[in-house]
C-alpha cells in the first residue's frame, strides 16, 4: 500500500511551504539540495521539516494540502505543534458581518430580534 504525505517546511526566512508527496525522504532531500531553481524553497534554504501527516489515499492528501495552503500562519503553527484545541478558535469566523458575531441591535435591520 502506498502512503502519501502532506508536509510543512519552515524556510530560512521563517515562511512556510506546504507540499504533498509519496516519498517524504526523497522530496525533502530535493528541497534541501535545491533540485528545482523555480521552486519556492530554492532561494529560502536551508529548510526544516516541521510537520507531516500520512494519508492512505492521494485525493485525501491533496485535499488536505490545499486546505493547509489556504490557512493563516497562526493556523499552520497550531498544526505544527499539534495544538488541535488551539486550532479550533483560529478556524472560527471573526468577521463583524458574520451572523454569529452580530449583536441583537444589528440584527433588527434584518427583521430579526
Amino acid at each position: 500500500m502506498k502512503i502519501y504525505y502532506v508536509y510543512i517546511l519552515k524556510c530560512c526566512d521563517a515562511s512556510y511551504y506546504t507540499g504533498v508527496t509519496n516519498c517524504l525522504e526523497r522530496r525533502f532531500a530535493e528541497h534541501v539540495n535545491g533540485r528545482n531553481e523555480i521552486c519556492y524553497t530554492f532561494t529560502r534554504r536551508p529548510v526544516e521539516l516541521v510537520f507531516f501527516r500520512e494519508f492512505r489515499y492521494v485525493n485525501d492528501a491533496i485535499a488536505f494540502e490545499k486546505q493547509v495552503k489556504g490557512w493563516s500562519r497562526k493556523k499552520k503553527e497550531a498544526v505544527i505543534i499539534r495544538d488541535w484545541e488551539g486550532l479550533r478558535p483560529l478556524a472560527e469566523c471573526h468577521n463583524g458581518t458574520h451572523s454569529r458575531n452580530k449583536d441583537a441591535d444589528d440584527m433588527k435591520g434584518f427583521g430579526l430580534k
